[in-house]
Parts: structure tokens; sequence; C-alpha cells
């Protein structure tokens, strides 16, 4: 991508230019943003350094870029962490600059920027990008700062502080320094005092004097005037005030490494430089097409809309799909306006909008539709109207059209609060994958943090790992650990349950390799983990679902669900709570003990409750034999009847309110309760909905405890195939249920 690089003059956002391109995109401008009155060195800013600005107009000859300025005349009137377009605030100086670059070169596609840990300031890039259709670029973000650092000295960064802020550095001593020079010294002061290395917390900044993309000269000051802003006695505020500085030039050969020449940087002689001034544009904004526009292409009321939902009352699950013959879909876009409508109906319905949902699940007929879905998707569920946070998603390709569905399915998991957490980063990182759109990477409610299904990407370069399924796995894990690790946890010893969606181009064969990596991975980061630590770990149950494909061709994609304490707290158990009640023996159903090989169960405290219930053809054969139906053999799924299914489903349906039960829980605190029917069955959805309704109706009649009124409760969910491990993915009927207690 060509880029546009904020520069305030210190090392990062130099190094994060050399990290674009050493990821193989070209810097094509600069872009600085510097104090209306030049004899100023420092504004009273959240979000912008400014402090050595005199000298950031010689960057355009030292790169040999054109340089874009603009003087601030906002301020800082929009103080909550995640921003709102808001006239007059300082963050639109911003706007107005990049969009007059962009005006000047449209080839622009990406912004760069040094953030490393301000989510302040990396929101407000990322708002900016989001309005001007640009990606944002923050190649330091999250990264380990001792290692930064050392990054930065040894790849050539010759960088002086001018402002020290921080207990141990001193305006005489320190200012004017290389960070070479300071470079033992800072990691000394945070083993003394905990402070940032790279002055993450304020605690110094610097002026990038010469690195190795200033191929046509470096900078030499000859020179400043320390000023000090406080003398305080522990920890004195001065910065360094330049008076005179001039360039010394070099041959334009220099390379960034190695001795090996850029290809992708511009090695002009001279750059050129533009104050950029006026105000925002009145429409400076993309328009997209209104909600109102959209559905209007097509009639609601004319399609067969299928709806369910749980009945928690505080967290619960909607999902809403379309039925009838294939031959009556329409395309995609229309398919998925009326399910999107309808979901957002039910919300109105309820009380509530998008800003309530924690999750969704984006199932589509075509992942070659996946740019449709997403340009559709948006038209609904948008940053505006999500202040607390976009939901986390996932999106699949499932086999519809071949269980005579529409093009498109959607559940959303809705919480009722507004006590959501969510982790949304836009911009293109080494940290984790981002998230450029109105999805977001996890969303913590209540204690479960629901993370986005994650592909094996390379962060970086937001391309697949090649080396196939194990090896994607691996990344994507990674990816994981890196999300979890933003709430102060680990998948390795955190996690509820784990879903892992593979793709039917993964030859049978070598399946088992995607089960092997995860059970060994794990294992090897709970080690790691645990080292000198004393918190207790969850023993995940894991679920491996075989679908039609995935975005970007993934032949893999995990989803794993953390319980996430909050406070001090260190109480945590899995596996079954022993309390014990007498059950009622529906349907005649009597206690086995090979009923517990049908189960997976993470139960926590009585917090949480997570079951997977696997129903092979095996377990199905044993039902049918113990009901004396043992002349129906199970020999292919295509041989179950009716009424053979209905067993099946009282079944389920005993044993799960066994579970529930027994951990004292009620149905009322399911919040997903998801069945998963493979294509092989071959059997209408609108049949097999019937059935377990009808079951759920009875188990209704029989247990005061289940209310089912209108809707059902249970969402069918056709794939190729579902099990409890990655080389048997053929159980007849799959339950996923996850209940919470308020």
């Amino acid at each position: 991508m060509k880029v546009v690089a904020l520069v305030s003059g210190g090392k990062d956002s130099c190094y994060a230019m050399m990290k674009c391109i050493e990821y193989g995109h070209e810097i094509v401008a600069l872009a600085n943003l510097l104090p209306s009155d030049d004899s100023v060195d420092e504004l009273d800013s959240y979000m912008y350094q400014t402090v050595g600005h005199q000298i950031i107009v010689s960057y355009a000859e030292c790169m040999g870029l054109p340089l874009f300025r603009r003087r601030i005349k906002g301020s800082t009137r929009h103080q909550k962490l995640t921003y709102k377009m808001t006239p007059g605030d300082e963050v639109e100086d911003m706007f107005i600059l990049l969009n007059e670059v962009k005006r000047q070169i449209p080839s622009v596609t990406a912004v760069s920027s040094g953030a490393i840990a301000s989510d302040y300031q990396r929101l407000r890039v990322e708002s900016v990008c989001s309005r001007l259709g640009l990606v944002s670029l923050a190649y330091l973000w999250k990264q380990d700062q001792s290692i930064l650092l050392h990054e930065m000295i040894t790849n050539g960064i010759k960088a002086i502080t001018v402002k020290v802020a921080a207990m141990g550095l001193d305006a005489g001593k320190h200012l004017g320094k290389e960070i070479a020079f300071l470079d033992s010294y800072l990691h000394k002061l945070k083993e003394l005092y905990g402070i940032n290395v790279c002055g993450e917390g304020g605690e110094y900044e610097t002026l990038t004097l010469d690195c190795p993309i200033f191929v046509n000269a470096r900078i030499v000051l000859d020179e400043f005037q320390v000023v000090l802003h406080s003398p305080d006695s522990i920890a004195p505020v001065g910065v360094l005030h330049p008076l005179k500085f001039h360039l010394e030039s070099k041959s334009v050969s220099a390379s960034l490494s190695d001795g090996e020449k850029t290809e992708n940087f511009c090695k002009e002689k001279t750059g050129v430089d533009f104050e950029v001034q006026g105000d925002c544009p009145e429409r400076c904004e993309a328009t997209s097409q209104s909600v109102a526009e959209v559905t209007n292409l097509v009639e609601v009321t004319n399609l067969r809309l299928n709806i369910s939902k749980t009945k928690k009352d505080n967290t619960f699950s909607i999902c809403c799909w379309l039925q009838g013959p294939s031959k009556t879909s329409a395309g995609l876009q229309e398919d998925l306006t009326v399910v999107l409508k309808q979901i957002e109906l039910q919300l109105v319905g309820y009380g509530f909008g998008w800003e309530h949902v924690l999750y969704i699940h984006l199932y589509i007929a075509n992942m070659n539709d996946f740019a449709i879905a997403n340009e559709t998707y948006v038209k609904f569920i948008t940053l505006e109207k999500c202040p607390f946070g976009v939901p986390s998603r996932s999106t699949i390709e499932l086999p519809l059209m071949e269980s005579g569905l529409g093009k498109a399915y959607i559940e959303v998991l809705v919480g009722k609060d507004q006590s959501k957490k969510v982790l949304h980063v836009q911009s293109i990182s080494c940290w984790a994958p981002s998230c450029i759109g109105p999805y977001s990477q996890a969303t913590l409610h209540k204690e479960v943090l629901h993370m986005a299904g994650q592909l094996g990407l390379d962060p970086p370069t937001m391309t697949l790992c090649d080396g196939g399924p194990a090896i994607e796995l691996e990344q994507a894990l990674q990816n994981s650990e890196a999300v979890a690790k933003s709430f102060d946890c680990s998948i390795s010893m955190s996690t509820i349950f784990f879903v892992i969606y593979c793709s039917s181009r993964v030859a049978s064969s070598e399946r088992h390799k995607i089960q092997d990596k995860l059970d060994n991975f794990l294992k090897q980061l709970r080690v790691s983990n645990l080292e000198g630590s004393m918190s207790k770990v969850l023993d995940p149950i894991f679920l491996y679902v075989l679908v039609s494909d995935l975005p970007k061709r993934a032949l893999v994609e995990i989803k794993p669900i953390l319980h996430v304490m909050e406070g001090s707290e260190t109480e945590s158990e899995t596996v079954q709570d022993p309390y014990c009640m007498n059950i009622p023996n529906y349907w005649g159903f009597q206690h086995a003990d090979w009923h517990d090989s049908c189960l997976q169960k993470c139960v926590i405290g009585e917090k949480i409750c997570a079951v997977f219930l696997s129903i092979t053809g095996e377990v199905a054969a044993r039902i049918f034999s113990e009901a004396r139906d043992a002349n129906h053999k199970v020999d292919h799924l295509t041989s179950l009847t009716e009424g053979q299914i209905e067993r099946l489903s009282q079944f389920c349906l005993y044993l799960l309110s066994k579970v529930i039960m027994e951990n004292k829980f009620s149905w009322g605190d399911v919040m997903n309760l998801r069945l998963y029917i493979p294509t092989t069955l071959d059997m209408p959805m609108e049949t097999l909905s019937a059935i377990f309704t009808s079951a759920f109706n009875q188990l209704a009649e029989v247990e005061q405890r289940v209310k089912i009124d209108g809707e059902p409760i249970f969402n069918l969910v056709p794939v190729l195939g579902a099990g409890k491990s990655a080389a048997s993915m053929n159980d007849i009927i799959t339950f996923e249920l996850f209940a919470q207690r308020s």
C-alpha cells in the first residue's frame, strides 16, 4: 500500500515507517501537526507530541518526500476513550490534514503511526482513517518496549531526548542525549520506579536526527536551550528548545540494513513541504446507502422467516434464517438484508438496539460473497450505533442452500446492560490480526470473554500462513493468546471451551494433525504460564465442526470462549459440581454410566455451565436398543426415521436437563443452545425443528422450570459434520449449551 506517515519527529514514528517498508509498503508522503505559534515548544495536548517541531520541516529534504503540515487549531474537547467527531477538537485537525493529503495524492491508501500502548491515540487515528477510507498501520502496537528500544538502536535510529518528565530523569543531565546512551539507565529506572522504557507514559520524548530512511541527509543540532517547565524536586519537567541546526548530506545509496537497498522507498534528492489550512469540508465523509433504502429491495412479509430466542432475561441469543426451497432464494444481499432487518426489529421489540449485541455469528451460503456480506452488514451495524463498542463476529460458510435455507443466517448474543468491554483494534500491527470495520476482536461481558473467530493470519501482512492446517492453527492460537493477554488472561488457563471450524478442503488424513497441534500448543503454553503462578487452570472442552469454507479460504478457524475473573477472586472450579439431586426420569430414561461418554462439561462453580453433547451412530444404536427398537440399525445417517430422531431428541433433552439440574442451573439460565445438524442426515430443517420443538414442549409439560413460549429456544445449524475430535466429525446430532447464572 502507498502510505502517508504521521511524524512527530520522535523515534516511534520513524521506526514505524521503517516497519512499513519492511512489510512491503511504500511511504509516499509525511504528515505533521504543529503548534500555531512557532515559539511554543509543547501544547497541552492528549494527542500530539510537538517538542522539536521547529526541525520537522527538514524531514522533507532528509527523506526526499512531500511533507504536509497543519497548525493545530483545536483543543481536547472529546475526552472519552472512544472518539466521536467533535467540531473544534484537535483530532479534527488531523482529519483535515490527512484529507488534504488524500486529495493531492489519491493513491494513498494507508496511514502509519507510532502508537505503542496508548488506546487514546490509536482509537483517534483509527477513527480518522475510518472516516477517510484509509487503513491504519501501527506496527509497534502492543510490542514489548524493551525489545522495541533495542531494535530502534540496533537498526540505526539516532534520536535524542527533547523532553524529560519522570523520576530519575534530570533536564540538565539527560536532555539532548541519544537513546543509545540512555538505554541501560532507562532500564534501571524501569526496575526502580516502573517507568516505560520507550516513554509511553510521558516519561520522555525524543527527536530523530538520523535513521536509515533519511536517505538524503542527517540533521545536526548546533545549538539548543534547556527550558525548565517544572522544577519539581522529584520529577522535574524540562524541554529542549532548538536554536540552530543544519543538514549534512549523505549518500543516497544508504540502505535499511545489511547493505540491501529498499525498492519501496522514494529516493528523490529534494522534498517539498505544504502547509494545510482551512476548516473541515462540509461533506468530507463518504455516504452510504441508508438502511431504509436497502430494505426496500425486498418484501419481508413474503418470505418465510424463522426466529428462535433463548429465555434468559439479561443475556440471550436471537437467531433468524430464511426457510424455503433454494429456488426461491434471492441473492445474498437481499437475504442478508431481510435477516438483519428482522433481527433489528426483534431487538427494538425487546427494547434493545445493536449497541446491546455482544457477538454475531454470520453464516453465509458462499464465501465468494464475503465482500457483499460485509457491505450489507455495515449498513446495519456501525460504530455510530454501538458507542460502547461493536460486537465480535465469526463468519462461516455453511451448506445453507443444500439444507433448504436462504443464503444468509444470523445469530446474535444480546446483553441487557452496557457493562461490556470491547477490544476493537482496526490498525494493522504485529500484535494480532486487525478488525477493519464494525466488528471487534473480543467482547468481555459478565466475566465471559467472547472472542471473534481467529484465522491463521500473520498480523503484519494479514495473509494466511503457508504450511497446511496445523501451521494455520498454530498462528490462530498465537493470535488468540495475544487477544487474551489484553484481558490479563490466557487461552491455556482461562478457556471454557473451544470451537474449531475445519474447512472441507482439509483432507481427512490431515485432520488429526489439527487436534495434535491444539493439544501440544495448549500444553506447552500452560507450562509456561504456570511458572510462578498460583492461578487455577480451567479444563476446557472441545468441539470440532466441519464446514464448507472459511474467510480467505482458510483451512481452520478457532473460536475460544474464556472465563475472566473480576476483582481478586480465585474461586474457580471446572467439571461437574458434586452436588446431586433426584433427577426425573423423563420419557422413561434412567441413568447409565455410558451416558457420560456422550458429554463434555466445563462447570465453573455455580456461575457457568458449558456442555457439548454428541450423539454418534454407536450411541444412537444403544438408545434404540434399550428402547427395544434394535431392528433399526444405524449404519448410515440417512437411515434414520422421524420417529428415531424424535427418540434421540428426547434423550438429548433428558441428558441436558440432568446436567443442568445436577449443577444447580435451570433452563432459564441458558444463553445459547445450538444444534449442529449434518447434511448427511437428509431430513428437512423444518421437520427437525418441529421434532425438537415438540420434545421441548413435552419437557415443559412435566417440568415447570422449563418455559417454552412462542419461538423455539434452540438454533438449528446445518453443517457438514461435527464431533469431539478432528478425526471423527460424524455425529448424528451435536448440542452446544452455554448457561450462566446472574
